[in-house]
């Protein structure tokens, strides 16, 4: 089996590294003839961590990650307070990263190249998908390169305006607003201390103002700034404008602008995520306002979510993918427009990011189950001790493409290849406390780490 990955942001690398180390040739493929250089989805929410712990890519996000900042909160030129998006979270045997991380999404997805790479697929750049069709067995694809690629799988995960979604002829639902309009770039911002983040505005309207979010590895700040008119100054010279207006004349000096976007709220969802054996994830599925942090988060987990039914083959597997991830982004959707609106109506509860960003309470259950854990849910973690009294984490024996044979108190040998036999092996109080609430004495764990 080979698959074809069309577009080479977060969700096609994640995709790519879940079927390069289950053995599956892959080909990544970005019609872009750079790698992308800005922040742009700059928020990581814990589940991705968790997602990216699994995918052996954690050490080096945290690494060059840094928490989320306190923003301190400028009035008309007087400081008035600090506020965080989010309270920080102590990590509990179950939720090992409570926390959303700050990391820029070039650096997100260079991290992701280089895992990538360890599995000898490198990305191909200046390569565009200008056309396939697709019979039961195959799928052929023309490239720009001039080359037909013949595949048993094509995935678009090439953007909101994905060429694989229009080629399919699906419907993206939903509504561009024109009359809210942003500016965002990365810049660097001298008068400005690194360590937090900046809201300037007007006393008497304190939610209309220009924020400004440092980002790791550096001294830029991602910026944020409403646009007045529909002439949009990108340049550096129109962002210092914004800033003098509602931060004041001399407050920060801005230099060094590496990357600059006009944004309007887009909120779109696909109306299918599958046609025969062509499957759109990510932004080309669903389009989200930043509102909440949503979007690189959604993709990814859409990734995580179709690379093991990809490699399982199995029509009934591959057919949950759209099932389960279409219901979710539509839910996640829900999250980021709510919250946008709050904003667009000065609500000031719009700056707090509730449990529901998290992106922990993902589940794929049959909603008309109300059990506190079943299948469907997302898998805890637990610390283990095993038989010989190292310690190890449910989370490093989840590890890798495989799925995992919960047992309690098993009185006969194991059989899966891939067993955790509570009460013999290893003892954890904690997690015979996190998976009590499922009835029997076994449970099985997808290799997302969801109970199956």
């Amino acid at each position: 089996m080979n698959v074809l990955i069309a577009g080479a942001g977060p969700t096609g690398l994640t995709l790519g590294i879940e079927l390069a180390r289950r053995g599956i040739p892959v080909r990544v493929i970005d019609k872009a003839t750079e790698y992308f250089d800005g922040s742009r989805g700059d928020g990581l929410q814990p589940r991705t961590l968790e997602v990216f712990e699994d995918l052996g890519v954690l050490d080096e996000v945290l690494r060059q990650g840094i928490s989320m900042p306190p923003m301190k909160i400028h009035l008309s030129g007087q400081l008035v307070g600090e506020r965080r998006m989010a309270d920080p979270v102590e990590p509990t045997p179950a939720i090992p990263y409570p926390n959303a991380l700050m990391l820029g999404q070039s650096r997100t997805e260079a991290i992701l190249r280089d895992k990538l790479a360890e599995y000898g697929v490198q990305v191909e750049l200046d390569t565009a998908l200008v056309g396939f069709t697709q019979t039961e067995e195959t799928v052929t694809a023309e490239l720009s390169t001039g080359e037909t690629v013949e595949a048993d799988y094509l995935v678009g995960a090439d953007g909101g305006r994905s060429f694989v979604r229009k080629h399919l002829g699906i419907a993206f639902e939903g509504t561009t607003d024109e009359s809210i309009r942003m500016l965002l770039g990365d810049v660097s911002a001298d008068g400005l201390d690194h360590q937090s983040g900046y809201w300037f505005a007007a006393a008497d309207n304190p939610m209309a103002g220009i924020a400004l979010t440092p980002l790791s590895g550096g001294d830029q700040f991602q910026f944020g700034a409403p646009l007045d008119s529909d002439d949009a100054d990108t340049s550096l010279e129109g962002l210092q404008a914004l800033v003098d207006k509602y931060a004041g004349p001399g407050v920060a000096k801005l230099r060094n602008l590496t990357w600059s976007t006009v944004w309007r709220p887009n909120v779109r969802l696909a109306e299918r995520f599958r046609v025969g054996r062509v499957f759109i994830a990510g932004d080309a599925a669903h389009v989200h306002p930043p509102t909440g942090g949503q979007g690189l988060n959604t993709g990814v987990q859409d990734a995580y979510n179709l690379g093991w039914k990809l490699a399982d083959g199995r029509e009934e597997v591959l057919a949950t993918y759209e099932t389960e991830r279409r219901t979710n982004a539509a839910r996640v959707l829900g999250i980021s427009e709510d919250l946008m609106q709050k904003h667009v109506d000065g609500d000031e509860s719009a700056m707090d990011r509730g449990e529901n960003t998290r992106q922990l309470d993902v589940s794929y259950r049959n909603p008309a189950d109300t059990r506190p854990l079943v299948s469907g849910d997302r898998a805890p973690d637990a610390p283990l001790v095993d038989a010989a009294g190292n310690k190890t984490r449910l989370f490093e024996l989840f590890r890798g493409p495989h799925e995992t044979l919960i047992r309690f108190s098993p009185t006969t040998p194991p059989t899966h290849p891939h067993t955790v036999d509570i009460g013999t092996a290893y003892h954890s109080p904690d997690a015979v406390a996190a998976y009590c609430a499922h009835s029997g004495d076994e449970i099985l764990i997808r290799p997302d780490g969801y109970l199956a």
